[in-house]
């Protein structure tokens, strides 16, 4: 049995107020080419397949082009929903798609959904577990949600010695896993609904005897503890914390005797993501000079300490898709222990806005400002 995992699609995700789309649909076509190579049996997509509950009609139409091209070259779709998605409106006609292999677990009724694939060895058990709140399970924690759900399995209900050999069990959920020890897995910007290092843990003993764990929830591909549990990471870059990344799906394939194989099968961007910094005029000289690389999305950080004019259109001239400008001046000043000059003796609403001026421009107030805040402030408090 051979499939491909991936996960955190975010379809209709918006970067800087700059839509994914394109990027979304040349990774989707990138994932269905290497499905039709590869001759997969199936693709697993581990929740998050939207970005919002309630998806834009682009991003509805982006999914339904790539699970129909799935559909039409006969190749199971296995999808669940993630923290992102709304259950229901993911899993809208569920039962009446799975007569053309595209089996959908939106939400969780009490009982896990077991999609069943057959191969010249025998079945394999795809058990789908979308991303479920605790309550809804009746449990504190997501842990205890979680084995409460894998309860109902009847492959752990039997020890690994009594399944038959031909019976393998793949996992597909969407949950933060961590390794033996506890050990958290390495996350990114974007990650930003995870809550980490409470109630929300899910520990990799749970998962055991399963013969493979496709994982969704974490951007960045990783292993979790020593067996085959796998995030295999989003097929797109969603901050410039994931600059340097290798994004790419997970090629799984599992024999008959449930040993497992995993490959990368890596993605390119239609535009990079990158990070560069120095001064202006270096930076725009820079770009004369060279031609591959101007497009990339680009974070820019700029050294200069001067006063700049309009230094996001300067840059863009040269560079069309910088996404994001950090001062660096700004930065360094905000990395002083602001917070330790308001302890002490109580400051007047004209002290304080002077270290926030002087926090933000790296230079103290002068006397004319200064005399206009304090006019201000009076004016404020006579009020």
């Amino acid at each position: 049995m051979r499939f491909l995992h991936t996960s955190d699609l975010h379809i209709g995700k918006k970067l800087f107020e700059l839509s994914m789309l394109e990027e979304q649909k040349h990774a989707l076509e990138q994932i269905y080419d290497i499905a039709l190579s590869e001759k997969v049996d199936a693709v697993v997509i581990a929740g998050d397949v939207y970005d919002r509950a309630v998806p834009s009609v682009d991003a509805v139409c982006v999914l339904d082009d790539f699970l129909t091209s799935l559909a039409e070259a006969g190749i199971s779709v296995i999808m669940i929903s993630g923290n992102h998605d709304c259950g229901e409106r993911v899993a809208f006609a569920d039962r009446i798609l799975e007569r053309q292999g595209l089996y959908i677990a939106g939400s969780y009724e009490g009982q896990l959904k077991d999609v069943v694939l057959t191969d010249e060895w025998g079945q394999v058990h795809f058990i789908c577990m979308p991303f479920v709140k605790p309550a809804v399970a009746e449990a504190q924690t997501s842990a205890e949600s979680v084995e409460k759900m894998l309860a109902g399995v009847p492959m752990m209900l039997s020890s690994s010695t009594e399944l038959a050999i031909s019976d393998r069990y793949v996992l597909v959920t969407h949950y933060f896993v961590t390794g033996e020890q506890g050990e958290e897995p390495q996350l990114s910007d974007s990650e930003t609904a995870v809550n980490v290092g409470g109630l929300d843990n899910v520990p990799v003993s749970l998962f055991q005897s399963f013969s493979y764990v496709a994982l969704g929830h974490i951007h960045k591909p990783q292993r979790i503890g020593q067996g085959n549990v796998y995030y295999c990471g989003s097929p797109v870059k969603y901050s410039f914390s994931e600059a340097l990344q290798e994004k790419g799906v997970n090629l799984v394939e599992i024999d008959g005797l449930g040993s497992v194989t995993v490959q990368r099968r890596l993605l390119s961007p239609v535009h990079d993501m990158r990070c560069i910094r120095g001064k202006l005029a270096d930076l725009m000289e820079e770009a004369r000079k060279v031609i591959v690389g101007i497009e990339d999305y680009l974070q820019v950080t700029l050294t200069d300490t001067e006063e700049l004019l309009d230094p996001l259109g300067s840059l863009r001239s040269v560079y069309p898709n910088v996404l994001q400008i950090i001062l660096d001046k700004n930065t360094a000043a905000a990395e002083t222990e602001y917070e330790s000059r308001l302890t002490g003796k109580r400051k007047s609403t004209a002290e304080l806005f002077g270290d926030f001026y002087e926090m933000l421009k790296g230079e103290p107030l002068d006397e004319v400002r200064r005399r206009y805040v304090e006019d201000a402030a009076r004016e404020a408090e006579n009020e």
